[in-house]
């Protein structure tokens, strides 16, 4: 998922190397904390939200076919 992650996020910003994703796992939790430059910021979260709403159903989604509970945090 973290790759998964990580695709679509630098298939929408403009500076893709500053694209990370930190995986913090928890008893039965896994938080993905994406990292992206000050000035990708707004296009990742979308306007209200909406994109950043759909990475993350996609995320969980995903997460569920491998029986998970995902959470993406945004940074």
């Amino acid at each position: 998922m973290k790759e998964l992650l990580e695709f679509i996020a630098k298939s929408m910003v403009t500076d893709p190397e500053s694209v990370q994703v930190e995986v913090v796992e928890k008893e039965n939790l896994t938080v993905l904390k994406l990292h992206v430059a000050e000035s990708d910021m707004g296009k990742v979260i979308g306007k209200q939200g909406r994109i950043a709403k759909a990475i993350r159903t996609v995320i969980k989604s995903a997460g569920s076919r491998e029986n998970k509970k995902v959470v993406v945090d945004i940074l």
